[in-house]
């Protein structure tokens, strides 16, 4: 249809049909007779307004949408379609790693291809829009949803969100395509105390300069949809925020496409305060320019009373539906309103060969190697290897927000070292519990708790006699480590961010009978290890890699595959340090160059300053070399641009990618700037010997920054640029920016 079309067809609609568009609600409502009630009645709104519903949340599988949207447009007037719209974060049925692993591969490129095989797989199964990427830049590990991020870095995320929105959408091709919605906007991932859902409280400059700009990179690469996110935005909800939603993100930044709530957000404002009643917080949010109400009652009751009323107009409402009708429309539902769903399509997708690739490939590259002591690694078939720990055969790998993944395909690592290594050089156990107690955790919906319980302590006796045997017996012996699942992930805030004390207390038992030891993480935010680290030759960053996990990890083990991942969180010395970020400001009494004795500087007592690891950081098998940092020009002008160059030397014997990673600094500014920031990075391939030369371009615009009368533009004066391995160690030259 063309735009007048879908005017002409609004023009038609009832208010209550237009209210229903606006409207979306889970596929418990869809059920049939007797099984619909429930829901119905426990929502508080009436069956009438089900079949008048414009979009359904978390149902997928191509039967069960053919059948829903079958039977819905079979009963409604219009014919318009449901949208189908679904938690598909990194991977439908074949998983991808988590967004912090994928955005350690430092490999924009490969995440889109990842988004382009998630689409493919999620559109055969029938769904239209996915509720990714999430872009919230995160600095704070207690937070659980750092997963969900591709970390603290604003210039990195808004790389990957461009990167993701584009993979996922292509050029929406029917049956190949989803229309993304990015989220949380806005500053979700910056809560008081690391705690999920709570305040958020920054300058505006802090907001536009640190934690706005990926939400930016999603709009300007075309992103369909925005989620409010259920913080508060200078003490105002953002689901109620008007100058945030319609000042910014529509009139600033040119968003026309659709904004949906985070689930029940609007209900919620009432609980934030702002809102008396439904009827209220309804208000507000259509107000702030919200299109659609994730699951409550409150549009679908509240808004007939309040255009009746007078309190908001009906052209605001049908600005909101003619919204949601162009995205159908654009994703062509009026003419094929299943969208290449197709059951025996999902079953050819789901976990195809092609499919399983990619996952292993993007596995093995978001591992990154945190240490390697004496070269422990990699393992040669040779060694009697022992394999120990509640990850050692665990297909729990997927990660918290693998919705929809099939966890029957995961390749554990037993699995994985089984397939290469001779049964008389390699042996497994479980050897202790994830966790203490699983009580805490508490239910996630699809998520299930499955665990192999060592109920007793003669069970846990015999493991650890076993695990000890095992020690003895091998020549190495790799540690399966980490979080439970449900301890990452949303509502997973965390104050204790070491291993969980059971699994430290079983290595310190097992340790000393070891000969060489390597330490293998899965966790979903950085973790505190410095207690550990010191006692383990080895430690291998794994995240929750995937379908293809147990597969990636140990090809990278056996050196099959060369380290290439790099940290884009921080791992902190302790959890007292954070948030913790490598692009902070120096403050006035800066501990390393503070003119003032050492007690008055800005620093901890108990602690360095400085991450135990920090951004930009990982180990390779290879050896680089960074040498001869050369600037074109020692004056940049407006209008002009200077070209900085490094040249890397591999000087090992084995090929590997290297992260070159190139930070620059204002050194004075009208308002504290950065002590550095990161403006460019590329992942090369080094032969074994190899020298190349790798070039980054300055302009103007990678130094421009909201100024102190808020004009965002770039100021004259000194800079520095820092370029090499991460944000601690490179080479540095300087410049001179001058306006014409």
């Amino acid at each position: 249809m063309d735009e007048k079309q879908l005017l002409n067809l609004m023009n038609t609609l009832s208010v209550e049909e237009k209210i229903g568009q606006l409207v979306q609600l889970s596929g418990d409502f869809f059920n049939e007779g007797a099984m619909a009630v429930g829901p119905v009645q426990k929502l508080g709104i009436n069956q009438g307004m089900v079949q008048l519903t414009g979009s359904v949340l978390n149902v997928l599988g191509a039967d069960k949408v053919i059948k829903i949207q079958s039977d819905y447009l079979e009963k409604s007037r219009h014919k318009i379609p449901l949208l189908f719209m679904a938690d598909i974060i990194y991977g439908y049925k074949t998983v991808f790693p988590i967004p912090l692993a994928l955005g350690s591969s430092w490999n924009p490129d490969m995440v889109n291809l990842c988004n382009q095989t998630t689409a493919k797989e999620a559109c055969a199964a029938g769904a239209h829009v996915t509720f990714a990427p999430m872009v919230d830049v995160v600095r704070d590990a207690r937070w659980g949803r750092c997963m969900e991020s591709t970390g603290e870095d604003t210039y990195l995320n808004s790389v990957f969100a461009k990167a993701m929105v584009e993979g996922f959408q292509g050029d929406f091709t029917p049956g190949e395509s989803l229309a993304s919605c990015v989220k949380h906007f806005a500053a979700y991932g910056a809560p008081e105390g690391g705690r999920d859902y709570n305040t958020v409280d920054m300058s505006e400059r802090r907001l536009r300069e640190e934690y706005l700009p990926p939400y930016k990179a999603a709009v300007d690469a075309g992103c369909e949809l925005v989620m409010t996110s259920f913080n508060t935005v200078d003490e105002i909800p953002a689901t109620a925020n008007q100058w945030l939603m319609d000042e910014v993100l529509r009139k600033e930044w040119g968003f026309d496409g659709i904004l949906i709530t985070d689930y029940a957000a609007i209900a919620e404002l009432i609980a934030h305060g702002v809102a008396e009643s439904d009827k209220d917080a309804a208000r507000l949010a259509m107000e702030a320019g919200v299109d659609i109400d994730m699951k409550t009652s409150c549009y679908a009751n509240q808004l007939k009373p309040l255009l009746e009323e007078g309190e908001i107009s009906l052209k605001k409402l049908d600005e909101a539906v003619l919204r949601v009708l162009k995205l159908k429309n654009k994703l062509g539902l009026f003419e094929d309103p299943f969208r290449g769903a197709s059951v025996a399509r999902e079953k050819k997708l789901s976990n195809c060969a092609e499919s399983k690739s990619l996952s292993r490939q993007a596995a093995t590259q978001s591992l990154v190697l945190l240490q390697n002591l004496n070269d422990t690694l990699p393992l040669t078939k040779e060694w009697k290897i022992a394999l120990i720990g509640p990850y050692a055969n665990n297909q729990d790998l997927n990660g918290l927000w693998a919705v929809y993944g099939d966890k029957s395909q995961v390749v554990t690592l037993k699995t994985a070292f089984e397939e290469i290594l001779n049964p008389d050089h390699f042996q497994f156990t479980q050897g202790c519990e994830l966790l203490d107690s699983y009580e805490g955790l508490g239910d996630f919906g699809f998520f299930t708790k499955e665990e192999t319980l060592l109920n007793t302590d003669e069970d846990k006796k015999r493991e650890l006699n076993k695990a000890i045997e095992l020690a003895k017996w091998a020549d190495v012996v790799i540690f399966a480590m980490g979080e439970h699942t449900l301890q990452s992930g949303e509502a997973g805030s965390r104050t204790d961010l070491n291993l969980p004390a059971i699994q430290t207390a079983f290595m310190e038992q097992v340790l000393p009978w070891v000969k060489k030891s390597i330490l293998l993480l899965f966790n979903g935010r950085p973790l505190v290890l410095t207690d550990i680290k010191d006692k383990v030759d080895a430690i291998l960053e794994c995240w929750f890699p995937g379908t293809e996990g147990g597969h990636a990890i140990v090809d990278l083990l056996m050196g099959y595959a060369n380290p290439s991942g790099r940290l884009t969180m921080s791992f902190p010395c302790a959890v007292g340090q954070v948030p913790i970020y490598y692009n902070g400001f120096n403050t006035g009494r800066p501990q390393k160059t503070s003119t003032h004795s050492v007690r008055f500087t800005s620093r901890y007592l108990d602690c360095p300053n400085e991450p135990l690891y920090p951004f930009g950081y990982g180990l390779s098998y290879h050896t680089a070399e960074y040498s001869n940092l050369k600037i074109s020009n020692s004056v940049l002008r407006s209008g002009e641009q200077v070209e900085v160059e490094i040249e890397v030397h591999n000087s090992s014997e084995i090929s590997g990618d290297e992260v070159v990673q190139f930070y620059i600094r204002d050194k004075v500014g009208s308002v504290v700037r950065p002590v550095k920031e990161l403006r460019g990075f590329q992942k090369i391939h080094l032969k074994a010997g190899e020298k190349r030369k790798v070039i980054f371009t300055i302009t103007e615009d990678l130094l421009r920054f909201h100024t102190r009368d808020m004009k965002f533009e770039a100021e004259e004066g000194d800079f520095e640029i820092y370029i090499g391995k991460n944000s601690e160690d490179y080479l540095v030259t300087n410049f001179l920016f001058e306006k014409k």
